[in-house]
């Protein structure tokens, strides 16, 4: 988009919704104001508004992304109960998505706050190396260490088959949840 004419909130809002539904990889903030010309805090203002209406836009540790509607017999998905201390976090995510499964998200069970989720989107090697650095540099804790390592994950995939060998596989790893 050239910068020729101001746009107004609303024209800016449908170009940052254009923009998203495009890419199928996470825009920054800040590569969506250079794009509209604006400061990245107005961007951040712009997409809780759209998230407000009910546009279905979630923010990751690498920029914002829209969920685009999939038919359902194109994506599978499951829900899995996972404990283990911080260090096996990326033997966790690495394994799930070595098998073609995509980390949708992590929720922990506050006692105060209820359901607390961190949208995740990972779906590669390369998505969780990000991820864990962006931890280590920013020194933030995982949502896990709030529950003693308990935590549940969406998981999904374009086959049942692909989030069954994800799910056996972190069962052999002791990282799939099993009461006592």
């Amino acid at each position: 988009m050239k910068k020729r004419e101001k746009l107004t909130g609303e024209q800016r809002r449908q170009y940052i919704i254009e923009l998203l539904k495009k890419e199928n990889r996470p825009l920054t903030g800040q590569f969506i104001a250079e794009k509209t010309g604006v400061s990245r805090q107005v961007i951040v203002t712009d997409i809780a508004l759209l998230r407000a209406n009910d546009e279905p836009i979630i923010a990751t540790n690498r920029g914002y992304l829209y969920m685009q509607e999939m038919p359902e017999n194109d994506r599978y998905r499951r829900i899995v109960i996972c404990k283990h201390p911080p260090e096996r976090t990326e033997e966790e995510l690495t394994t799930i998505v070595d098998c073609g499964v995509t980390v949708v998200n992590v929720i922990v069970e506050h006692p105060i706050y209820g359901d607390l989720t961190g949208s995740l989107m990972l779906s590669s090697r390369y998505d969780v190396a990000q991820f864990m650095n962006a931890i280590q540099q920013k020194g933030a804790t995982l949502l896990s260490v709030l529950t003693d390592g308990l935590h549940l994950h969406t998981l999904e995939a374009d086959s049942k088959e692909k989030l069954d060998i994800a799910i056996r596989k972190l069962d052999e790893l002791g990282i799939l949840y099993k009461e006592a």
